[in-house]
């Protein structure tokens, strides 16, 4: 079973996908996470990636795909995956596919969150993120029990630089922008679930499951 999921910085996306992919005992594979750890491991494709983002320019698709499908390559995720801020534009996904064909596999539902813009600008703009240990908080979704410190080790909170509003924006609109493609590939195909990201966390999770379930997947009822 390989699911993945779509959605605009801020949707909701990552914590879905990890929920999922706990209760469906399947990997989760976030791209964001992929890197990290090729760069602390200094993989070969860790090593490529960072010289692109020392100078501040996206890591090229062909690396990202690399690193994805490695990934995927690995027995634990012979069962199947979750995979969370992958595909981001058409080729990728165009790539993904071939490479899945050639292992006989194929994605199976493609879970689009969608959240409106005014609702995306205000989840990101009430972000709060702990500098040592990277813990993620919100002002109003999930405050720190102390304001402004972190409940894990207790450092003080900060801003993440790219979430002032002008930033927020710019990343929405090239978001849309490259998504918009994919959106309509995964729907051509049949396998696009679009459901409504705004709500609790448990609101959203209950609609992504009865969307499974609509969409024919075999979904353990919970």
């Amino acid at each position: 079973m390989y699911i993945i999921f779509l959605g605009a910085p801020g949707a909701g996306k990552g914590t879905q996908a990890a929920t999922l992919a706990r209760e469906l005992n399947l990997v989760h594979i976030a791209s964001g996470d992929l890197f990290r750890q090729a760069l602390e491991q200094e993989t070969e494709l860790g090593i490529q990636a960072k010289s692109y983002m020392e100078k501040g320019m996206l890591v090229p698709d062909e690396i990202t795909i690399r690193m994805v499908l490695e990934r995927l390559s690995t027995p634990d995720c012979e069962s199947g995956a979750i995979l969370d801020g992958f595909p981001r534009n058409l080729k990728q996904a165009e790539t993904l596919d071939q490479a899945l064909v050639q292992q006989a596999k194929a994605i199976d539902k493609v879970v689009y969150i969608k959240v409106s813009d005014k609702e995306l600008l205000r989840r990101l703009s009430e972000r709060w993120v702990c500098p040592s240990c990277q813990a993620p908080y919100h002002t109003t979704d999930s405050p720190p029990r102390v304001r402004g410190r972190c409940d894990r080790c207790d450092s003080e909170l900060q801003k993440r630089p790219d979430d002032t509003a002008e930033a927020i924006k710019k990343r929405l609109e090239v978001y849309f922008a490259q998504t918009a493609p994919l959106i309509d590939y995964y729907c051509q195909t049949g396998k696009l679930l679009e459901v409504d990201g705004e709500g609790s966390v448990d609101e959203v999770r209950r609609r992504v499951v009865s969307a499974l379930h609509h969409g024919e997947l075999a979904y353990p009822r919970l």
